[in-house]
């Protein structure tokens, strides 16, 4: 190994120990904020959950209504509201944001007529009934901090 590769990698290793240091820091900081950080870690993972399977759930149902099955527009259309909250609710959550109880309160709604919708389905579609399932764990979730 020349005097060039062995600075090189000796810099690249500094530089790899400096940003696991910042990080470390950063994630000290994180847990000397108050603990409403952990409430909305948990419902940002529920909401991340809720929308990928929703986000199934809607293609899925988009496709049948393209095939002629009429039945599946309400459902489309809740987890359509749902996305569409849950989504805001997202970017609040990762923001800490003061307003973050007040669009939980509103996503517990939405989340709970998903919910409702979906279980129509659930018995014959697979993704309605994960869309459901996983509105109802984010519902739960956004009911520990809602206003």
């Amino acid at each position: 190994m020349n005097r060039r590769e062995l600075l090189v990698g000796g810099i690249a290793l500094a530089g790899a120990a400096m940003v696991g240091n910042a990080q470390a820091a950063m994630h000290e900081h994180d847990h000397s904020h108050h603990h409403g950080a952990a409430a909305s870690g948990a419902l940002t993972l529920a909401i991340s959950d809720c929308i990928q399977k929703g986000e199934v759930c809607l293609n899925h149902c988009i496709d049948l209504l393209g095939q002629g099955e009429k039945d599946m527009a309400a459902c489309a259309k809740t987890v359509n509201e749902a996305l569409a909250v849950c989504g805001a609710l997202q970017q609040l959550a990762n923001q800490n944001s003061t307003q973050l109880a007040r669009m939980a309160a509103i996503a517990m709604d939405v989340c709970k007529q998903c919910e409702d919708e979906c279980k129509k389905h659930a018995a014959k579609h697979e993704s309605c009934k994960a869309c459901g399932e996983s509105c109802a764990a984010c519902y739960t979730e956004c009911k520990k901090i809602a206003a």
